[in-house]
């Protein structure tokens, strides 16, 4: 039996993408002590957060240390929050912290994953009501701030993948008391135009406290009940709100909500291309094939044309006319033959030809052949046939010859 074989890397990264889909570690607050601390030359902080019974390795990139309330320290008890992943190369799984604060998990977070647990059990995130993304759409709703970074961007990658998109961007605030509210008429506006295929939320990264309008169950609920597919594109790549989970697809910036969203001119015509090449090789194709089939349907046609049927029946009839003319003809030669054959015969055997060789053929007078002399009486008559005639005669006398006696 053949066993499949994976290497070390597939192993690897197969277990990374088990990690990279569980909703719950990929958005996790962690409390924990510090120990093992090293702050690397590059910017990156290396740590284990531990407790009584267990440890954890932690690591922060230097992206990241500005979101960092205060000086870690050995000893120190914080909380964090983050994703845990697979470290590929190594082998072994490690907790990316992204936030930090002395104080332990803030108010905001509590109610974070308070809103997530009862969104989850009422099925908001569920895989199997997410809505496909279309993959032409004509017009691209937009809701975020006119003047942030993340309009531009969108702006930019969708202008420079397809310029024939339309977009149509609903301003709202992103940040702040009144942006839930703002963000949720947003999606129900652009949710009843009938010419908008699918809609983008969100904004740049920022802390929890930035990015909470798209973890407002508001919002949620708004995203959910859409009947227009929705890419959620909010904060950075390690960035998760609550958008994230409800929204049909997510991206981890509005740069790649825009990829997602706006298919690229080029690979459509492309692809326009490569269809048109095969449906004209296709057409061809199927034309040779149906042109084959003519010049075999005409050739069978005309082999069982009744014209052809006609005249085969013609020709044999004109050959067994001219077999019965040419057995006619022999026939009627050899009867011919026959008769000269005959003919000879008979001429050789022919009184007559006896009367020309001097010889006369004597008969009574009822006309029968006398050939002996006991057939005749004294004074009988009896006719001479001659070769130029009768003669009639009279016995007179009567000869018997030795030979007649003997015979």
């Amino acid at each position: 039996m053949n066993k499949r074989m994976f290497s070390v890397s597939q192993v690897n990264a197969y277990i990374k993408q088990l990690f990279v889909k569980d909703y719950v570690i990929n958005d996790i607050w962690i409390k924990g002590e510090i120990s093992n601390l090293k702050k690397h030359t590059s910017g990156h902080i290396y740590f284990t957060l531990k407790d009584d019974t267990a440890a954890l390795s932690c690591v922060i990139f230097r992206s990241s240390r500005q979101y960092i309330d205060c000086d870690l320290q050995n000893g120190m008890t914080i909380s964090a929050r983050g994703y845990i992943s697979v470290y590929e190369r190594a082998g072994s799984y490690q907790f990316y912290v992204q936030q930090a604060q002395k104080d332990g998990i803030g108010v905001l977070y509590q109610k974070y994953e308070q809103l997530k647990q009862k969104l989850q059990q009422l099925g908001y995130f569920e895989e199997t009501l997410k809505k496909a993304i279309p993959r032409y759409p004509k017009k691209v709703g937009i809701v975020t701030s006119d003047t942030g970074a993340a309009i531009r961007d969108i702006i930019q990658i969708s202008k420079r993948r397809n310029p024939y998109i339309h977009l149509v961007l609903y301003a709202s605030l992103v940040q702040g008391s009144d942006a839930a509210a703002n963000i949720i008429q947003g999606i129900q506006y652009l949710d009843m135009r009938q010419d908008i295929d699918v809609i983008i939320i969100g904004r740049g990264g920022g802390s929890i406290e930035d990015l909470w309008a798209f973890n407002e169950e508001g919002v949620a609920h708004a995203i959910y009940t859409s009947h227009t597919p929705i890419i959620s594109a909010v904060g950075h790549e390690t960035d998760f709100t609550i958008s994230d989970f409800v929204s049909d697809l997510r991206a981890a910036t509005p740069s790649a909500a825009a990829e997602l969203a706006v298919p690229a001119y080029r690979d459509l015509v492309n692809q326009f291309e490569s269809y048109q090449s095969k449906l004209y090789s296709s057409i061809n194709n199927q034309l040779q094939k149906h042109k084959k089939d003519m010049e075999l349907y005409s050739v069978k046609f005309e082999l069982n044309s009744p014209e052809r049927k006609a005249k085969q029946e013609y020709q044999y009839v004109y050959e067994l006319k001219e077999r019965l003319s040419q057995e006619l003809k022999r026939k009627m030669q050899d009867k011919i033959n026959a008769i000269h054959l005959f003919q000879e015969k008979l001429e050789v055997l022919s009184p007559l030809h006896n009367l020309e060789k001097g010889y006369a053929y004597i008969t009574d007078e009822e006309n029968k052949n006398i050939h002996r002399i006991k057939q005749l009486d004294i004074g009988q008559d009896v006719i001479i046939k001659l070769l130029d005639g009768d003669i009639r005669a009279s016995v007179k006398e009567i000869n018997k010859k030795v030979w007649d006696e003997i015979g």
